[in-house]
């Protein structure tokens, strides 16, 4: 894989178990790392498609593609950070022949992205 291609900087997100400050356990992102990706689409341009309704309001999700070194670490209960911007991801697709790049299948717009 090309490093030119790599031109953005992403971090991976994990959830943990915490404590809210009166003692309640609670669900948090922590950072897991920072690494360099090509944020690919199939048209260059962010996959939109609506939803049905959650709350009585109709939302609309944008799939994005981060492709980043092989990483077989990261799972589709990670998210990503970029751009200030979370994307839940989806599915994980490994280069299992040349272990070369790890796809993460994103959407934004969502519960948690």
């Amino acid at each position: 894989m090309q490093a030119g291609n790599l031109n953005r900087k992403i971090t991976i997100q994990k959830r943990v178990q915490g404590q809210s400050p009166s003692g309640q356990p609670i669900d948090e992102w922590q950072d897991v790392t920072k690494v360099w990706a090509w944020v690919k689409t199939q048209s260059g341009m962010a996959v939109a498609r609506q939803t049905g309704e959650s709350g009585g309001v109709a939302m609309s999700l944008n799939s994005y593609s981060f492709r980043v070194r092989f990483r077989p670490d990261i799972t589709d209960d990670m998210r990503i950070v970029y751009g200030g911007l979370y994307f839940d991801i989806q599915q994980v697709r490994h280069d299992l022949a040349g272990h070369i790049w790890t796809d993460l299948v994103t959407e934004q717009g969502g519960s948690e992205g």
